[in-house]
């Protein structure tokens, strides 16, 4: 089978479309699909619509032999990519991420909504440019032959808005990967030896992560003479895995997070965390997580203090090991041809 990924971003590139884009392509040249990644490249450099046509014309060109499209992506790759799989009659399958609408209002207004209640009050004070996406979406969910989400809780937020045909949508859950051994030299420091925990909250320094209120809720923990502190550089996957380990605990606080990389990465390497309630996670996790209200940073810094306490951190620790399930990039791989072979 001959398979064309189309995403807008790939390794070295950071993000989860780039790890998904990576991994089920692996997981099919294992099986012996013939597979082709078409990542975005010179289009990075064009203004909006002059980059989605530069990248139709690329994925045009890629169709003649081509079984069907797989696109980790719902804006910047998906939609050029729909139009050429139409004009050829090849099959395209999308798979949710984020939400590229909700992030852009919120990055453009800073309007702190949640994003379960995004199209439920604000759709009304979208601007031109959002009106359109938000009606180019709603035509990409119609014409596309199959959607993939991650969780259904994102799905429940999109049926009403979009118009969902529930028979094209399907949950493929996450990966979800093996414990991973020690990434860290053999001389490196344990998080407990250390007098300040550090919690890692490295992430796009974007509004609708919420970042200001997670720091405000650090520096009133630290005002109570908790050694605590927030790290919030990020680097290549690798290294910020690596500061995963090396870290006291986990913690994001976002206003909307589907299905968070840094949480799953956060348990394959046994290291508790904290939560937003905004997510797509909590039924999957909630046994094993603390969970924080993102609008409250009393409630932020109440559980950053609760999970300094080392009783409550050895307790998480435990609940965190004991999780043992997996979904690996050949269960995804698989679960996707399923839906490809059914629709």
């Amino acid at each position: 089978m001959k398979i064309l990924i189309a995403t807008g971003i790939y390794p070295p590139d950071i993000g989860g479309p780039a790890q998904y884009a990576k991994g089920v392509e692996e997981a099919w040249k294992k099986e012996g699909h013939e597979v082709k990644v078409l990542a975005f490249r010179f289009e990075r450099k064009l203004p909006t619509g002059i980059r989605h046509l530069y990248y139709f014309l690329r994925v045009l060109f890629s169709l003649p032999g081509t079984d069907f499209v797989f696109s980790p992506d719902t804006f910047s790759a998906a939609l050029p990519a729909l139009l050429a799989c139409k004009l050829f009659g090849k099959k395209l399958i999308i798979r949710t991420g984020g939400d590229f609408l909700w992030e852009q209002y919120v990055e453009r207004t800073g309007d702190l909504v949640l994003l379960k209640d995004f199209y439920v009050t604000r759709v009304n004070r979208f601007n031109r440019k959002e009106k359109t996406i938000f009606s180019l979406l709603r035509l990409l969910f119609h014409y596309v032959d199959a959607t993939i989400f991650s969780t259904a809780w994102q799905r429940d937020i999109f049926e009403k808005p979009y118009t969902l045909n529930l028979t094209k949508c399907f949950i493929v859950e996450n990966y979800y990967g093996e414990k991973e051994k020690s990434l860290l030299p053999k001389t490196a420091v344990l998080p407990l030896q250390r007098e300040n925990k550090i919690f890692v909250g490295g992430t796009r320094e974007l509004k609708w992560k919420n970042i200001p209120r997670v720091q405000e809720a650090f520096a009133k923990v630290e005002k109570r003479g908790v050694p605590v502190s927030l790290e919030l550089q990020t680097g290549s996957h690798d290294k910020f895995l690596m500061d995963i380990e090396s870290s006291y605990a986990v913690i994001l606080a976002s206003l909307g997070d589907i299905s968070p990389n840094t949480i799953l990465d956060a348990i394959r390497l046994g290291k508790p965390f904290i939560l937003t309630r905004e997510t797509g996670l909590y039924e999957k996790l909630k046994d094993i997580g603390v969970w924080v209200n993102p609008e409250d940073t009393s409630n932020l810094a109440e559980k950053i203090e609760w999970l300094s306490d080392e009783r409550n951190y050895e307790a998480q620790c435990a609940k965190v090991r004991a999780f043992t399930f997996t979904h690996s990039w050949e269960d995804i791989a698989g679960e996707i041809l399923t839906i490809y072979r059914s629709h």
